[in-house]
């Protein structure tokens, strides 16, 4: 196995994700949906296991309670994917997908989970700072779970910060306002969607120029020393204090967008923690997403599958 720096994932608000199909979406009958497909869930848990379908390794630290929670990491085992269990009290939840096979339309549904404790947070903050990797990377990716304080990204943050570890942070919310308004420690690198961009720079994100602008602002304002800023079906914009790259996306068939951007920061934190440079970790990135749209329900892709993407993706210098 090739060579790496640690990765610690985190995810707070995992859940058990579920898959199907029926013939049509219609409102009143019964529907008679297509057999399941159940894979472990939420931002951190398929970044860890994108890792790992990409060859790499990485532990996957995780807020379970409840059957649910056993069934996660069962899932989790039989990916080989190493987790780090912190028992909550509340149930851990479940998201579902289903696709409308007259129309291809995909639904999607995210149930909130169970309300977490002062107890529970402190347990989390705990176990995160005693797992972090000094010379490795955090990567903090979903959203907070409901009970959780405001501020507990970021000092969960500036915590695993002070040790060492460089962290890489992709959410969205109340959590990514203030982690953008309110900057304390620069993340190693944020990864923010297209939509998400114009909503924190109250604009549309219409041109390449947008994208590029929004992106060096952060930078320049100490949010993260490199923030990569995805443009949908086109690609991804990365930009640093010293570089700008844009990987253009490859066409490909829309199977199911679950995962997508997960899959692009586990392939561009691991390259990142083999020592790639910078422009062909947004390449890797870029492959995985584009791969794993190829794939059905919750399904990420295969490094056979990011190989045959990355060979057709394209990284300009800015």
């Amino acid at each position: 196995m090739q060579r790496q720096n640690d990765i610690l994932t985190v995810t707070v608000n995992p859940a058990v994700d579920l898959a199907t199909h029926v013939a049509q979406v219609v409102a009143g009958p019964k529907l008679r949906c297509g057999q399941p497909r159940y894979d472990p869930g939420g931002g951190g848990v398929n970044v860890a296991r994108a890792v790992r379908k990409m060859g790499g390794t990485a532990r996957a630290l995780v807020a379970v309670g409840g059957a649910m929670g056993v069934r996660l990491l069962d899932m989790l085992a039989a990916e080989e994917v190493p987790a780090l269990p912190v028992a909550v009290s509340g149930e851990t939840r479940i998201s579902f997908a289903v696709t409308d096979d007259s129309t291809g339309a995909q639904f999607r549904f995210g149930v909130p989970g169970a309300e977490l404790t002062a107890t529970d947070a402190a347990a989390l903050q705990s176990a995160v700072v005693e797992a972090a990797p000094q010379d490795g990377f955090v990567v903090i990716s979903g959203g907070p779970a409901p009970g959780l304080p405001l501020g507990f990204q970021s000092d969960m943050i500036a915590a695993v910060s002070q040790i060492g570890a460089r962290v890489i942070v992709d959410t969205y919310g109340p959590a990514l306002t203030r982690l953008i308004e309110k900057p304390t420690v620069p993340l190693h690198l944020l990864r923010i969607d297209q939509g998400e961009a114009a909503q924190a720079a109250n604009h549309p994100m219409t041109t390449l120029d947008d994208s590029l602008a929004f992106a060096a602002t952060l930078v320049a304002r100490g949010v993260a020393e490199t923030v990569v800023t995805g443009r949908g079906a086109e690609g991804s914009v990365m930009v640093s204090s010293g570089a700008r790259f844009f990987c253009h996306a490859p066409q490909v068939r829309v199977g199911s967008k679950i995962g997508a951007g997960d899959a692009f920061v586990g392939a561009l934190t691991l390259a990142l923690a083999r020592g790639d440079p910078p422009q062909q970790a947004l390449q890797w990135g870029v492959a995985a997403a584009s791969a794993t749209v190829e794939t059905e329900g919750t399904k990420l892709c295969t490094l056979s599958q990011a190989q045959v993407q990355y060979a057709a993706c394209r990284t300009d210098a800015l």
